[in-house]
């Protein structure tokens, strides 16, 4: 693991952002504003609309206002309330891929240097359109992989300056699962080997992992966001950064910061349900109103010191896991978020399966031997986990 500021492939450029998400406005989009602040010469973005959706044609209208959108960061850090505003103006334009597509695509082909996206939980669909000869003549193609398969493709044409995409949907290996569909569309399309060989070598698609809650939307843009923030990167050769920022991260590997947030913050999560299920609590309670019982929150401390970090320090992670506790509770505390566990609890077998079960299971693969009494209950009220 290592802070992005000690990478030297950081340049600066322009980022063409797919996607019009509350959680890149006070994520990437914000990182990179404070970064120009900070006199860095990064950025700046456009915002691009997929999905082409008439009740979003404000939202994209309003990102090129000069005078920026407000982030407000509302919380708890370091056990102290904190809350600040920030007045955004990374992103210089909107467009939507429906009514503005030779625009993108001059953008994309002429200036991009960073591609992002936070496309949403079906943004890899690829739509029946999309497949064969058609992808490259339709103006716009319908589904996300497709569009970017096109633009990539005009790129190419035009010279096949290298490129960068680092996509923040919440998929696993996110970078190389987008890599891998737009070769498929590709192919299908019967576009030429050589293309193929420079999406391989020039255009970078690296995994990400990002993690804040954007608890609220300001209209028409802006947002409201918790203290804490991560945007870990997987370093690849040749890589460029949009930025250098704190909340940046470059790894070699992006696994640590997904078993963190999976076996502590999820973990946590999903053993609150557990109780809130089985214990009768009331319906509409929410992840802070239950800490605030004294005798749920010993439990919960109980379980992160004595099963959780022991778990991490089998692992060689120790420290981190300590770290995380820590910003974990003040997450769990932010008196600005309503995290209902009745939402929580939904699909709570394959919750327990991949947050608790695999736990055990990776702390196994080392070789320790952990008690952890009250996760071995937990698994074993649900054996179907096990399948699921």
């Amino acid at each position: 693991m290592s802070a992005a500021h000690e990478t030297s492939s950081a340049r600066p450029g322009r980022v063409v952002q797919f996607g019009t998400s509350r959680f890149l406005q006070a994520h990437a989009d914000l990182f990179i504003h404070e970064a120009r602040e900070a006199g860095q010469a990064v950025g700046p973005v456009a915002v691009v609309q997929t999905s082409g959706s008439a009740a979003r044609a404000g939202r994209v209208a309003a990102f090129g206002a000069p005078g920026g959108y407000p982030v407000i960061i509302r919380g708890i850090e370091d056990g102290v309330a904190v809350e600040r505003q920030v007045t955004v103006t990374s992103i210089d334009r909107g467009l939507s891929a429906t009514t503005d597509w030779d625009a993108v695509t001059a953008l994309f082909v002429d200036e991009a240097e960073i591609v992002l996206s936070n496309t949403g939980d079906t943004g890899y669909a690829i739509a029946a359109a999309d497949r064969g000869p058609s992808l490259i003549e339709a103006a716009p193609p319908a589904s996300f992989p497709g569009k970017l398969t096109q633009l990539l493709y005009r790129r190419w044409q035009a010279g096949g300056r290298p490129l960068t995409v680092l996509p923040c949907e919440l998929i696993n290996r996110n970078g190389r699962v987008l890599q891998d569909l737009v070769l498929h569309l590709a192919t299908e399309a019967g576009l030429p080997e050589q293309f193929r060989t420079w999406l391989r070598a020039d255009v970078i698609f690296t995994d990400t992992l990002v993690d804040r809650i954007v608890s609220e939307p300001i209209e028409p843009v802006g947002a409201v966001a918790e203290p804490y923030a991560l945007w870990a990167i997987e370093r690849r050769p040749g890589l460029a950064l949009p930025c250098e920022h704190p909340c940046i991260v470059l790894a070699d590997d992006l696994e640590p910061y997904e078993r963190l947030k999976l076996h502590i913050l999820n973990l946590g999560h999903t053993v609150l349900a557990e109780i809130w299920q089985r214990e009768g609590r009331p319906a509409d309670e929410t992840v802070r109103a239950i800490l605030a019982d004294p005798a749920v929150r010993a439990r919960l401390d109980a379980l992160y010191r004595d099963e959780v970090v022991p778990g991490f320090a089998a692992r060689g992670m120790e420290a981190q896991a300590e770290a995380y506790v820590a910003a974990t509770l003040d997450r769990f505390l932010n008196p600005s978020l309503n995290h209902r566990l009745a939402d929580i609890a939904q699909n709570h077998v394959q919750k327990v399966a991949r947050r608790v079960n695999a736990f055990l299971a990776w702390v196994e693969e080392a070789g320790a031997s952990l008690p952890a009494p009250v996760l071995r209950a937990l698994a074993a009220a649900y054996p179907q986990a096990d399948a699921a």
